[in-house]
């Protein structure tokens, strides 16, 4: 099984979709954002997170 140090899941977020730890972001917005051709710098920017 894979393991993410800053991705979990919680089954009371989002309905236990895979988050960014310790948010309500989804891991999927954020690929999303990346598929639709966002930047990672402009991500980081506008989901500013203490531990990246």
């Amino acid at each position: 099984m894979l393991q993410f140090e800053h991705i979990t899941t919680n089954p009371k977020i989002l309905g236990g979709k895979p988050i960014i730890k310790n948010t309500r972001i989804s891991a999927e917005f954020i690929l999303e954002l990346l598929a639709s051709g966002a930047a990672v710098k402009d991500i980081v920017e506008a989901y500013p997170l203490d531990f990246l």
